[in-house]
């Protein structure tokens, strides 16, 4: 009787991994799905000359081998991060949205956890975002307020990006949407750790037809703002010179077709994926497929679009079986711009909206999902900021933060609500215009020191309408004022009086920020501060 050898356990699952692999192959060629594969019961193989060996124990294994495969074979997560651009708080069906609805978003938080104390770092576009991808207050890096096209300065070449970081431990990474940290060609996003880059390279009311321009040629005048025609970039050229209104309708469209591409041809390797779509800022566009769609109006169709396009990532990510892998973060770069009326979104129970300091320019709406990792249904109030999140994701895939300093810090006991968890950071710090430093926090998020300065607000002011600003008023904050945000979210009542010992407290923490970022309205420097990167060449444009 003739003898077979036997082979371990271990051998079987490489050579069935392998055939995954030539199978793999195969479906690419016939674009058959992977999964249609997972569903063989029985194999069978021609080894050593023997004819049709049947094999039971193949199945099972090769199964694993699918699975395994599928689910990419390290265990680094997938980092998507969706950015919408002045999206308000109240502006999600969980955080109390009214006039339309987020049934995607909805589903992400009931899969995931909504975090209700979630933070910006400045009130601004570019500001905003330079913290979220480079992990420090933007003022650190020179970056200040919302850079307009032509800029001179952008984000350094010396500092490190989340893309850049990611990249460098294996992951395929790419932006679509909007970028706002310098236009000229070495502040581009592929000059920052981004493979593929598909979108508007600053806000999309920084073209011709901006109200301020439109206003001014209807009276006969000229307009103090001027801006050049609005590209769309793909990579470091503009495929589309000049934006239109029709081509503006369909950038939300556009940009998750980018998305979703990119997660199924990179769905075998990590990917980090950052959507920034350039909505609802205004002015305002939508796609044919949602205008007219919700009860609220037109700043509703576009909400529920990009709804539409949440849903469109969570899909692709099933589709090809990668849920339980990705980690999921949905927030927005700021508050509301209130002074465009019904083209504005809401703050809800928060006090002022984008351009202040107040909760209103700063909390904003923020949904995570990372199945296992991070809890179902859960309800967050802790304070969380933006510059937290490179750190935060740095730990999880053990990587190595840069050697300079950054200002965010590991919250991930708080994310994955570990029983005992704390903020370590002992306050935060809220800068807004060139470097004022107008607010302080405690880490935890309890307390709130509003210092003197002035802010802009639309109390009692005339809103704006159908995509026409209406106009502030300055008010001006004469001494520091306290603010319980337990009891008090809204910031309505000055307990500064009541509790002396807080405001020293957060005064002391106010000190720390000035020594290290300086404070223009003390008329300081800061020892921590880095210069932004400058345009030094004369490469063109796009």
């Amino acid at each position: 009787m003739p003898k077979f050898k036997v082979f371990p356990p271990s051998y079987l699952c490489a050579f069935c991994a392998s055939v995954v692999q030539i199978g793999r192959c195969f479906l690419r060629w016939s674009h058959l799905r992977i999964s249609s594969f997972s569903k063989v019961s029985h194999l069978r193989f021609k080894v050593l000359g023997l004819s049709a060996l049947y094999i039971p124990a193949f199945s099972a294994c090769f199964q694993r081998a699918v699975a395994a495969t599928n689910s990419q074979s390290n265990s680094l997560p997938n980092i998507v991060i969706i950015l919408t651009d002045d999206q308000g708080y109240a502006d999600v069906g969980v955080f109390g949205a009214k006039g339309f609805k987020t049934p995607n978003l909805d589903r992400l938080a009931s899969e995931g956890t909504v975090f209700r104390n979630f933070h910006d770092a400045q009130p601004v576009c570019s500001a905003s975002r330079c913290a979220l991808l480079t992990g420090c207050y933007p003022n650190r890096l020179g970056i200040h307020g919302a850079l307009g096209p032509r800029s001179k300065v952008g984000l350094s070449a010396s500092e490190t990006t989340l893309a850049e970081l990611l990249r460098k431990n294996g992951y395929a990474t790419a932006i679509f949407g909007k970028w706002h940290l310098g236009d000229a060609p070495e502040f581009l996003p592929t000059r920052h750790g981004f493979d593929e880059y598909f979108g508007l390279p600053y806000s999309n009311d920084m073209w011709p037809r901006h109200p301020d321009i439109v206003k001014a040629q209807e009276q006969g005048k000229v307009s103090r703002v001027k801006y050049p025609d609005l590209p769309l970039l793909a990579g470091e050229k503009a495929v589309i010179p000049n934006v239109t209104h029709q081509d503006q309708n369909q950038l939300t469209t556009w940009y998750t077709e980018h998305a979703v591409k990119f997660i199924e041809h990179n769905r075998e390797k990590p990917f980090f994926l950052y959507l920034a779509h350039n909505s609802p800022h205004v002015p305002l566009h939508v796609s044919e497929k949602f205008r007219g769609k919700s009860a609220q109006g037109l700043y509703g169709d576009v909400i529920e679009e990009i709804d539409w396009s949440v849903g469109q990532v969570l899909e692709a990510l099933k589709r090809w079986h990668l849920e339980q892998n990705t980690w999921i973060i949905f927030t927005s770069d700021n508050g509301p711009w209130l002074s465009y009326g019904n083209h504005a979104g809401s703050a809800g129970p928060l006090r002022e909206g984008k351009g202040t300091n107040w909760e209103g320019g700063t909390r904003v709406p923020c949904i995570m999902r990372w199945p296992g990792k991070i809890p179902a249904g859960g309800d967050s109030s802790n304070m969380l900021m933006t510059i937290d999140l490179i750190p935060t994701i740095a730990r999880r895939i053990g990587a190595e933060l840069p050697a300079h300093v950054i200002d965010g810090l590991d919250v991930w006991p708080l994310i994955a609500h570990q029983p005992g968890a704390k903020n370590p950071h002992s306050s935060y710090w809220f800068y807004y215009e060139v470097n004022q430093l107008q607010a302080v926090t405690t880490g935890d998020g309890h307390w709130k020191l509003q210092l003197p300065h002035t802010y802009r607000t639309m109390r009692g002011q005339k809103p704006g309408h159908d995509g026409l600003p209406g106009p502030y008023r300055n008010v001006k904050l004469e001494h520091a004022e306290l603010y319980d945000l337990v009891s008090d979210i809204g910031e309505s009542t000055d307990v500064s009086s009541a509790y002396p010992g807080i405001v020293e407290q957060l005064e002391r923490e106010a000190e720390k920020a000035r020594k290290e970022l300086g404070d223009a309205l003390k008329r300081r420097a800061g020892s921590g501060q880095r210069e932004p990167g400058r345009v030094v060449a004369m490469e063109s444009s796009p």
